[in-house]
């Protein structure tokens, strides 16, 4: 029977990681006016927000990740990058989740019109996959999360409000990805920058 010791211990050996595309600053910030805008125009929504400089793409979510495994991830990651050249990407129209029915979550959209977004994440999954890390089984749906609704009261109304708005950023150049971890705390997630891998 395992004790409480060896429960922390498992638990400080393992990280919580994703791989991810950054935002240029600018396009962080076009972004977090959007939102302002939006928490503006629904103050009694009950939300989670995202704040702007926890805004990015990402690419894949390998979850809690034993602490020995994460040069072999890196490995991976910085195999995949090396395939891909670098691309621009905008961020174009908004949604939410589920599509239909009582919205969860708020987001932008991803236009990519070189096609290397979905190229990448193929890339991504093809040499994390013989680590034992699960491929994803829904499509890939590049999009930045901007919010997730805690409550009904309020949700069909300012999903409906967002879905209905334009929004467009600025292009900028994808010429790297980055490996995250992701701490929890009281106060919400803290992001670590532990590894970033060059595009070709």
């Amino acid at each position: 029977m395992r004790s409480e010791v060896d429960e922390r211990e498992a638990t400080a050996s393992r990280l919580r990681l994703f791989c991810a595309v950054e935002l240029p600053q600018g396009v962080r910030a076009q972004a977090a006016r959007y939102i302002a805008w939006l928490r503006e125009a629904a103050p009694d929504v009950r939300a989670s927000w995202d704040r702007e400089d926890k805004l990015h793409l990402t690419l894949k979510f390998f979850g809690d990740t034993e602490e020995d495994r994460v040069a072999q991830l890196s490995d991976a990651l910085s195999s995949a990058a090396s395939t891909v050249n670098s691309f621009k990407l905008l961020l174009r129209g908004t949604g939410a989740f589920p599509p239909s029915g009582l919205a969860r979550v708020l987001w932008l959209g991803v236009t990519d019109s070189s096609g290397r977004l979905d190229t990448l994440n193929r890339r991504i999954e093809d040499e994390c996959a013989p680590l034992g890390f699960a491929r994803e089984r829904k499509r890939f749906h590049p999009h930045l999360t901007i919010a997730r609704l805690r409550s009904p009261e309020g949700a069909r109304k300012i999903a409906s409000q967002h879905k209905s708005m334009e929004f467009e950023s600025d292009a900028f150049t994808v010429a790297e990805i980055v490996l995250i971890k992701s701490d929890l705390g009281p106060q919400g997630s803290r992001y670590t920058k532990i590894g970033q891998y060059r595009l070709r």
